[in-house]
C-alpha cells in the first residue's frame, strides 16, 4: 500500500537538537511510552546522534550497529526529525515493508512528526492493466494455476488501490502468471498505453514524489541509477538524505547494476510477447510467430548447452564447453532475423514496436558482451536450474559509486550489523569508494558472554575433502540432541547442504529421532521460518537464502551450525579477477580481500543466533582452520565476545541451564 497524506513537516527549519534526542530515546520519552519493552541503550543514542549530525553536515556516515543495538529506530528518528526529503533503501521486499508498515508508523505516531510516506517497488511488483487485458484475452498459459489465480489478479486489479502484488497473497509470490500481467522497462508502453491514467506504477511514482520519507529496496534503488526508469532518479535530486540499511550487500548489489546482464529468461519473454502481439496484430504474416519460435528454441538451447544445474564460468573458459559456441551463434543469428521481421510489422501496434525495440536492444547487448574485452569488466556466465546470464561486471564499483555520491549536496547513511573486521572498515569503504566517510560501530548490548556460547569441535577432516560433510553432521548431532532440535544447519554451498540433509535425514530415521527436517527449497523462506517457529523443535537446513535476514526469537531457535568459514570459491569468476588485479598490483589478496569478505559473511551467519535479549543458544563452527590457520584467531576475534570451547560435554551442559533458565521478555527498539 502507498500511503501519502498531504501534511505539513512539524520541523521545517530541519534542525535536530541533541536535547531532543536524549528526550525520545529517554526511560519517559515517547519511544517507551509508544513501543512495548522499550529500554534505554547508549548505543542506540549515540547512533541516533552519529545520524543526527550527518545529516545536519550532509555528510557520509557509515554506522554498524551490532545485533539488538535498535539502529532501525536509530535512524528514523532523527531521519523524520529532519524536515528534508528522505530516501530509505533496504536489502530485501520483505524488509521494505516491514519499514514501511511497522518501523516508520511507530516511530511517526511517537513522536508526532506528521511526514509523509510512500513505499516504491520496481515495476514487476505492480499488475499492470494492458498486460492483465492483454493475458485474460489470450487465455493460455504454462500451467492450469495460472488460468485459476487470473481471475483473481483481475478482481484485485478492479478494487486494489496500490496494484501491488503483495497485497494479493492469493497468489503466491512465484506463480508464473505475474510476468504474464506486469510490465518491464522494455515492454512497457509507457504515456501510448490506453490505460495510462490508471497505472499502478505511475501512481506508486506520483506518490513518492510527494512524499517526504520514501521506502525502496536496493535492487530498485541502483536499477534506476543505472537506468533511470524506475522513478528512484525522479526522487534524487530532491533528497536531502539517503540511506541504505543492510548496507553490507551493496557491493554485490551495485556491482550487479553498474555492469551489464542478458538472461535467457529475457529471450524467452521477448520470443512470447512476439507471438501474443503478432496473433493480435499480424495474423497475415506467418514469417514473425516462426521467427519467434525459432528463437525461443535457440534461447532454451543455449541454456541446454550445459549440463549443470548451476555454476559460474569466466569467459576464458567457455571454449572448452563444446556447445557453448554455436548455440550462441544460434541466438544471435535468430535473433538477428527475428529483428529484420519486426522491424517489417513494427507500424502495425505499439506492442510489435516495442517488441522491435527490445529485439534491437538484445542484440546490442550480446554483440557487447562477445566482442568488446574491456579490462575493466569481467565476462562471465552464470547457470541457474532453467537459466544462463551473459555478464559483464566491473572489476571495482568505488570509482562509480563515488561519483554517484558526490554530484550533490546530500547526507548519505550507511548501516549494518556487519561492516567491519574487528572494527577494520578498510575493506568495506575501499569497495565502495568512502574514503571520506565517517565510520563508527556500536557493540550489540546483548549479554553473549553469559547467554551464548562458540563450539569448534575436534578433530574435524580438512574442509576440502569428501569425508568433511559427513564429519559435519557426526560432529553436529549431539548438540542437536541437547538442543532438542531448534537448529539452523547453515552450509555454503547448496551442494554440502543436500548431502548433510541427505546424512541427518538418515541418521534420524536410524535413531528414531524426532525433530522435524526442513530443507531450503521445500517451500519459501517465510514458509519454512513459519514452520520452523511453530514446530519449535524442528532442523532446518540451508544455504545462503538463510545466512542473513532471518529473525527467529526465542526457544525456538537456540543452536546455529555452520560448516565451514565462508570463503568464496577461487574459482568463481569475479573473484578470481579480482584477486589477480590485486596481486598484479603488489598486494595481498588474501588478507585484504577474501578474508573480510569471510569475516562479515560468517558474522551475518552467527548473526541468525541471539535475536533477543533473553535468547540463549549456541554457536557450532566445524571448521578446523580456525585454530590450525593463523588468521583463525582473527576471525573468532571478530564474532561477539561469547565464551569459546572444544568440548561438547560443555555444550551440553550449557542447554541443561538455558532451559531452565529461559524466560521471554517483549522485544522493542527496533
Amino acid at each position: 500500500m502507498v500511503v501519502a497524506r498531504a501534511v505539513r513537516s512539524m520541523r521545517p527549519e530541519g534542525r535536530i537538537s541533541m536535547q531532543d534526542l536524549d528526550t525520545i530515546f529517554s526511560d519517559r520519552g515517547p519511544l517507551a511510552q509508544a513501543v512495548r519493552g522499550f529500554r534505554v541503550r547508549q548505543g542506540q543514542l549515540e547512533m541516533a546522534r552519529a545520524v543526527a549530525d550527518a545529516i545536519k553536515n550532509n555528510s557520509v556516515l557509515i554506522a554498524e550497529a551490532g545485533t539488538g543495538t535498535g539502529k532501525t529506530f536509530a535512524y528514523l528518528v532523527p531521519a523524520l526529525l529532519s524536515g528534508g526529503k528522505v530516501i530509505i533503501s533496504t536489502g530485501t521486499k520483505t524488509l521494505q515493508d516491514q519499514l514501511f508498515d511497522r518501523d516508520i508508523q511507530v516511530v511517526r505516531d511517537a513522536i508526532k512528526v506528521p511526514v509523509t510516506v510512500a513505499l516504491l517497488k520496481g515495476r514487476a511488483n505492480y499488475v499492470c492493466h494492458h498486460y492483465l487485458e492483454r493475458a485474460q484475452h489470450e487465455g493460455r498459459f504454462p500451467s492450469r494455476d495460472d488460468a485459476r489465480y487470473l481471475p483473481l489478479v483481475a478482481n484485485f486489479a478492479r478494487h486494489s488501490a496500490t496494484g501491488d502484488k503483495s497485497d494479493l497473497p492469493a497468489v503466491p509470490e512465484n506463480a508464473s502468471l505475474w510476468s504474464y500481467v506486469t510490465s518491464t522497462r522494455e515492454n512497457c508502453l509507457g504515456s501510448e498505453c490506453a490505460h495510462y491514467s490508471k497505472c499502478f506504477v505511475m501512481e506508486a511514482r506520483k506518490q513518492a514524489l510527494a512524499a517526504d520519507v520514501v521506502v525502496v529496496n536496493h535492487h530498485l534503488f541502483f536499477a534506476d541509477v543505472v537506468l533511470r526508469d524506475e522513478g528512484v532518479s525522479e526522487l534524487l535530486p530532491a533528497s536531502n538524505t539517503v540511506i541504505l540499511d543492510e548496507a553490507h550487500q551493496l557491493p554485490g548489489t551495485a556491482s550487479l547494476f553498474f555492469g551489464t546482464s542478458v538472461s535467457t529468461s529475457q529471450l524467452i519473454e521477448l520470443a512470447r510477447d512476439t507471438r501474443i502481439e503478432a496473433a493480435a496484430s499480424a495474423k497475415d504474416y506467418a514469417a514473425l510467430p516462426a521467427a519467434a519460435q525459432a528463437f525461443d528454441k535457440a534461447a532454451r538451447d543455449l541454456r541446454l548447452a550445459f549440463q549443470e544445474e548451476s555454476g559460474r564460468y569466466p569467459f576464458q573458459a567457455l571454449d572448452r564447453i563444446r556447445e557453448f559456441g554455436p548455440a550462441l551463434d544460434a541466438v544471435c543469428a535468430s535473433l538477428d532475423a527475428l529483428v529484420a521481421v519486426l522491424e517489417s510489422q513494427a507500424e502495425r501496434s505499439e506492442g510489435l514496436e516495442k517488441c522491435w525495440q527490445r529485439a534491437r536492444a538484445l542484440s546490442e547487448q550480446i554483440g557487447r558482451w562477445r566482442d568488446h574485452d574491456d579490462p575493466e569488466l569481467v565476462r562471465w556466465v552464470e547457470l541457474f536450474s532453467h537459466a544462463l546470464h551473459l555478464n559483464a561486471t566491473p572489476l571495482s564499483i568505488a570509482g562509480i559509486f563515488q561519483s554517484q555520491i558526490s554530484g550533490h549536496a546530500r547526507s548519505w547513511i550507511f548501516t549494518s550489523a556487519t561492516l567491519s573486521v574487528g572494527g577494520d572498515f578498510s575493506h568495506y569503504v575501499s569497495q565502495m569508494g568512502l574514503a571520506e566517510a565517517c565510520a563508527q560501530s556500536w557493540d550489540s548490548p546483548f549479554d553473549f558472554a553469559s547467554h551464548a556460547l562458540v563450539y569448534v569441535p575436534k578433530g574435524m577432516p580438512e574442509p576440502n575433502t569428501p569425508a568433511y560433510t559427513p564429519a559435519v553432521v557426526a560432529a553436529a548431532l549431539p548438540a542437536i540432541e541437547a538442543s532438542g532440535g531448534r537448529t539452523f544447519m547453515l552450509f555454503t554451498s547448496l551442494r554440502a547442504m543436500r548431502e548433510g540433509h541427505e546424512l541427518l535425514k538418515d541418521v534420524f530415521s536410524r535413531r528414531k529421532l524426532d525433530y522435524p527436517l526442513l530443507l531450503q527449497g521445500e517451500g519459501s523462506r517465510t514458509e519454512l521460518l513459519e514452520r520452523f517457529r511453530r514446530l519449535g523443535n524442528a532442523v532446518l537446513i540451508g544455504s545462503q537464502s538463510f545466512w542473513e535476514g532471518v529473525d527467529v526469537r526465542g526457544e525456538a531457535l537456540s543452536l546455529v551450525v555452520i560448516d565451514k568459514l565462508p570463503f568464496a570459491p577461487p574459482d568463481d569468476p569475479l573473484l578470481a579477477a579480482r584477486i589477480e588485479r590485486i596481486r598484479r598490483e603488489g598486494r595481498n589478496a588474501f588478507v585484504e580481500f577474501q578474508l573480510p569478505q569471510a569475516v562479515i559473511t560468517l558474522k551475518q551467519g552467527a548473526g541468525r543466533l541471539i535475536r533477543d535479549e533473553t535468547d540463549r543458544g549456541v554457536l557450532m563452527i566445524c571448521d578446523p582452520r580456525l585454530f590450525s590457520k593463523g588468521y583463525g584467531r582473527r576471525i573468532l576475534a571478530s564474532l561477539p565476545a561469547m565464551k569459546g570451547t572444544r568440548d561438547i560435554a560443555e555444550v551440553i551442559a550449557f542447554f541443561e541451564r538455558a532451559d531452565t533458565a529461559y524466560t521471554r521478555v517483549p522485544a522493542g527498539n527496533e
